[in-house]
Order: structure tokens, then C-alpha cells, then sequence
């Protein structure tokens, strides 16, 4: 039997091999490089328009009810596609509606762009809302999509790794965008914000068209109303991914304070960093992504989910007691920080339940 180093600099070693991060699904698969690509690409415009929007808005209104309301126009119809995505996700094309969805993107920012340009202040804040709800629904409807091609790419005991891979791109953008978007919606206005999203979504779209198709399984259903009641009937039975979603749109809910963040920036005279209250978080969300090598070796899932939940809404809590910009944004990181966690142990939740019960929407679930 070998020996193990007991030395500090042997247990240092191995603490560094636990943290370090695994990119083997970049390097063993073309598809998930394309798809991460186009991702990030998105991810970048996409968080210059939600600077944006809120900011637009209370240029418009000046009330944080209109600017809190962004939040629920866009949440509905995420709720509603995400679970539309996830049905048809398995029954079409899965590479033809992450295309589709990404143009419809791509076309919700031209309308963003016109709206801010063209129309007088009175119209621009109910098209505001509009397309802020596509815009969500659309995101919501490419998600699912996106996340089955990866899943096909992929092998099983890889998508640990790769949602923290994803999360570090994500989160990544997450940083930059907001950094670079709150100087550019407030230096140029609402209007540039959307144009750079437009030839962000045109440069994720040349990414996605070199990703290969994906056939469909064998016992694939045709989408239909009956296969998304199946799938959340699916979800209702398993304990294990109620009690995921619930925490996380409990998080969502509770402890969601974007639409704040103009109005914050102001209070704490700090208007020029806007961008890094949108940023924190992410900050701290790439830190833990850098960091997740040892969420594998964390077996009880369900208990890191809430304990990452429950650190998630204390930093955002506390974040808003917080007397000056840069100790908000100390709080907001590590409330991003445990977002990033709860979302990789979601993850890994979810797809272990799926392949483990072989759920398949159009077939019967046996429990």
C-alpha cells in the first residue's frame, strides 16, 4: 500500500488538488467549448441590458416600485418558458431552439434599442416591460435546450464539473459586464448598452451554428400540454427536486435585490459604481466556481443546497445594513459566493434524479 505524505507540504498539496478546478469537459468535448463560447458572448451584452433596464426605468419614473416591477414582469413568463423549455427540449431540436431563441434575443434588444431611441418617454415604459418579459421568456425557453446538448456531450461523472465551469463563465461575465455596463449606461445612456447587446447576441449566434445537432432519443414525445403537466407531476413526486426549486425561488424571492441597485448607488452617493454592485456578486460566484473541486467529495447534496441558500439571503441582508458601496459589496460577493454552490449541488441533484429514474416526458413514471 502506498504511503501517504503526512508533511505540511504534502497535506498542502492535496488540500490544492481538492480545490483545483476540473476543465476536462473543455478539453475533451468541441461542443461544450462552442456552447460555453457562446454563452459567455451572451452572458456579457445580456448584463449590459440589465443594467440598463432598471436604470432607463428610473430615469423614467424615479419610483422603486416601477423598477421592482422589472423584476416581476420578467419572472412570470421565466417561470412559465422554463417549463415549456424543458418539454419541448425533449422532443425537438434542441441545437434549432437554442438558435431560434437566441435570434428572439437578439430581437429584443433591437426593440429595447428602437424604444429607447424612437418613442416618447410615456410609451417607452410599458414597452419597457414587454420586452423585458420576452426577453425573459425566451432566456428561459434557450436554458433547457442549451443544457440538454451539454448533457449529450458530455459523460455523467462530468457535469459536476461542468456546471462549475459554466458557473465561472457565467459568473465571469457576471464581473465584466456589469463593471463595463455601468459606466457606459451612465457616461452614453440606456441606448449604446442595447446596441453592444445586439452584436453580442450576433457573435454568440456564429458560436452556436458550429455546434453539431443532437439527435433525439428513441422514445422522445411530441411536445404538448399533457407532457408538461407529466414533467411537473414528475418533479411533485421526487422530494429531492421540489425541495431544490423551492429553496431557489425562495432565494429568488426573498433575497433578490437587482432592481435596487440604481437607487442604492444613489443613497450611497456612489452613482459611477453602479456597475459593482452588479458585479459583487458575480466576484464572489467566480471565486467559488475556482475554488469547487471539493464539492465533489460533499455527498449529502440536499443539506449544502440549504445551508448555500440560507448564506446566500444573510449576505444580501446584511449587505443592506452596510454603510458605505465597497462593504455592500463585500456582503453581495459572499451572498454570490454561496449562490454559485447551491447551484452546482442543484445541478448535480437534478441530473443524478433524472438519470437515475430514467425519466423520460410521454412515458409513465414508476415510483
Amino acid at each position: 500500500m502506498p504511503s501517504v505524505s503526512t508533511s505540511p507540504a504534502g497535506s498542502l498539496k492535496t488540500l490544492l488538488l481538492r480545490l483545483r478546478m476540473d476543465v476536462s469537459p473543455l478539453r475533451e468535448s468541441r461542443d461544450f467549448r462552442l456552447l460555453l463560447g457562446s454563452s459567455l458572448i451572451t452572458m456579457f451584452g445580456s448584463v449590459l441590458t440589465m443594467v440598463a433596464v432598471p436604470y432607463q426605468m428610473k430615469q423614467l419614473t424615479g419610483s422603486y416600485v416601477a423598477v421592482g416591477l422589472v423584476s416581476l414582469a420578467e419572472f412570470v413568463p421565466m417561470v412559465v418558458c422554463g417549463l415549456w423549455g424543458g418539454a419541448i427540449a425533449d422532443a425537438l431540436d434542441r441545437r434549432k431552439i437554442v438558435i431560434a431563441s437566441e435570434a428572439g434575443m437578439c430581437l429584443t434588444s433591437i426593440l429595447l434599442m428602437a424604444n429607447a431611441v424612437l418613442l416618447p418617454a410615456r410609451f417607452q415604459i410599458p414597452m419597457l416591460y414587454v420586452v423585458a418579459a420576452l426577453a425573459a421568456g425566451l432566456a428561459s425557453v434557450r436554458g433547457p435546450s442549451e443544457q440538454a446538448i451539454i448533457n449529450r456531450v458530455l459523460k455523467l461523472d462530468q457535469m459536476g464539473a461542468a456546471f462549475a465551469i459554466q458557473g465561472l463563465a457565467r459568473n465571469a461575465g457576471m464581473i465584466v459586464g456589469p463593471a463595463i455596463g455601468g459606466v457606459i449606461v451612465v457616461t452614453f445612456g440606456p441606448a449604446t448598452s442595447y446596441g453592444i447587446d445586439i452584436v453580442s447576441f450576433l457573435l454568440s449566434l456564429v458560436l452556436l451554428v458550429r455546434v453539431r445537432p443532437v439527435s433525439l432519443t428513441a422514445d422522445a414525445a411530441p411536445a404538448s400540454l399533457s407532457s408538461l403537466v407529466e414533467g411537473v407531476r414528475y418533479a411533485i413526486r421526487r422530494p429531492d427536486l421540489m425541495g431544490t426549486y423551492l429553496v431557489d425561488i425562495a432565494a429568488m424571492i426573498f433575497a433578490f435585490s437587482n432592481a435596487l441597485f440604481p437607487f442604492l448607488a444613489d443613497d450611497l452617493h456612489a452613482t459611477k459604481a453602479l456597475g459593482l454592485l452588479y458585479a459583487a456578486g458575480g466576484i464572489g460566484s467566480v471565486i467559488a466556481s475556482a475554488t469547487s473541486g471539493w464539492t465533489s467529495h460533499i455527498h449529502r447534496h440536499g443539506r449544502a443546497v440549504i445551508i448555500a441558500a440560507t448564506v446566500w439571503g444573510a449576505g444580501v441582508a446584511i449587505a443592506s445594513l452596510m454603510p458605505n458601496i465597497w462593504l455592500v459589496a463585500v456582503f453581495l460577493a459572499l451572498a454570490g459566493g454561496a449562490d454559485m454552490i447551491s447551484g452546482v449541488f442543484r445541478g448535480i441533484i437534478w441530473n443524478q434524479s433524472i438519470h437515475s429514474w430514467g425519466y423520460r416526458p410521454g412515458r409513465a413514471v414508476t415510483t
